[in-house]
C-alpha cells in the first residue's frame, strides 16, 4: 500500500510529482468536506506505517478499546 497526495486536473486525479503508479493501478480516494490538509513527510511515513500495521492485522478491537477507556486509571 502506498499513501500519496494528488490533485484533480481536468477531472483526472494526478499524483504529485515523484509518485509513480503502474498503469491500471487501483486506487482509493477519500475526499472529505473538511478543509484540505497537507501531511509532513514524517506524518505521511507514520500514516503509511499505521496502514501497514492494520493490513497485518495488528489492531485493537473496538470492544477492547472501549473496555480500556472505561477502566479506572491506576
Amino acid at each position: 500500500m502506498q499513501v500519496f497526495s494528488a490533485r484533480v486536473r481536468d477531472g483526472a486525479i494526478v499524483p504529485d510529482e515523484g509518485v509513480e503508479l503502474p498503469e491500471g493501478s487501483r486506487v482509493t480516494v477519500i475526499v472529505g468536506e473538511a478543509a484540505a490538509f497537507t501531511l509532513s513527510d514524517n506524518d505521511e511515513t507514520a500514516l503509511a506505517e499505521s496502514v501497514a500495521e492494520a493490513d497485518r492485522g495488528d489492531v485493537v478491537s473496538a470492544d477492547d478499546l472501549l473496555r480500556k477507556l472505561a477502566a479506572p486509571a491506576l
